[in-house]
């Protein structure tokens, strides 16, 4: 029987020199189990089990239907990095957003993260709940929702939420992340927060940006996508708390005044009883408007 190793000499997981040590990494608060959760993504990311897509998904999502190879060569060609570039090693990518009602497009994106390269352990950091409110954001699922759809993509092996807003170097080196994907097209969409482009922008001058492709062709209605390419949703206008009712008014009242703080209107005005319509009454519905689209508004 071998007998065990020096208390002073930390275990490794790979003997290849170019390895992360996983399972003892000096500088680096680290728990085992953390650490045997990261061993999976030795496998190559075309070893990841993946039914194949139907024919037509190929025919409608391009980004569906990419080998590993092929995108291994456009993030080999958009780095310009030679073909023999981390091949052994294991590559840390990393992904943020609010993943807020998950859809193919995420999917698909975190897939191009996942085989930019032979090995790849996937981070995905998912917004807080507050995070989100403090920058406007407003979301249809919850915080634990988001993290457990997230989690559950075959793609990805790590999530985290104790991520900043704006990603930055020393974060990437604290969680020794080697590349941040993000979809093409972020830096001149307009619905980008701005402080967020700037941060991505200096990562992209460091040589630490993996472009992915966009999925285009699949229902994007209540998308917030991964945030990259999402903003703050339109302010809704909340009324004044000084726009009250009298205090003749009942829990649902049909009666009473409604006091305006607005300067040159009435201070107030009687309350119209709908309760119950007259027959008699009659509603004039205008003419659509057409706008410049040609839609109706």
């Amino acid at each position: 029987m071998d007998s065990l190793s020096p208390p002073d000499t930390p275990a490794t997981v790979f003997s290849d020199d170019d390895e992360y040590d996983l399972i003892s990494n000096p500088g680096h608060d680290r728990s085992l189990d953390s650490s045997l959760a990261e061993l999976p993504s030795r496998l190559q990311g075309s070893d990841v089990p993946e039914p194949p897509p139907s024919q037509a998904a190929r025919d409608k999502l391009e980004t569906a239907k990419w080998s590993s190879d092929e995108i291994q060569a456009y993030v080999r060609k958009t780095l310009g990095l030679a073909p023999e570039t981390h091949l052994r090693r294991t590559v840390r990518v990393y992904v943020d957003g609010p993943f807020d009602v998950f859809n193919i497009g995420n999917a698909l994106q975190l897939r191009q993260a996942k085989l930019a390269f032979p090995y790849v352990h996937l981070v995905v950091g998912v917004f807080t709940a507050e995070q989100l409110a403090q920058y406007g954001y407003s979301t249809s699922w919850s915080e634990l929702e988001r993290v457990e759809m997230v989690r559950h993509c075959r793609w990805v092996d790590e999530v985290v939420t104790d991520v900043p807003w704006e990603v930055s170097d020393a974060f990437l080196l604290q969680r020794r992340i080697d590349y941040v994907a993000i979809d093409e097209g972020t830096s001149v969409d307009p619905n980008v927060d701005k402080a967020r482009v700037k941060a991505y922008d200096e990562i992209k001058r460091l040589g630490k940006v993996i472009t992915t492709r966009r999925t285009k062709g699949f229902s994007a209605s209540k998308r917030l996508s991964t945030g990259l390419s999402t903003g703050p949703p339109t302010p809704v206008m909340q009324a004044s708390p000084r726009f009250v009712l009298s205090p003749q008014t009942s829990q649902h009242a049909t009666t009473g005044t409604a006091q305006s703080p607005l300067p040159g209107l009435a201070l107030s005005s009687p309350l119209i009883d709908l309760s119950s319509p007259d027959p008699v009454d009659a509603v004039e519905t205008p003419e659509p408007k057409l706008d410049l689209f040609g839609l109706d508004n």
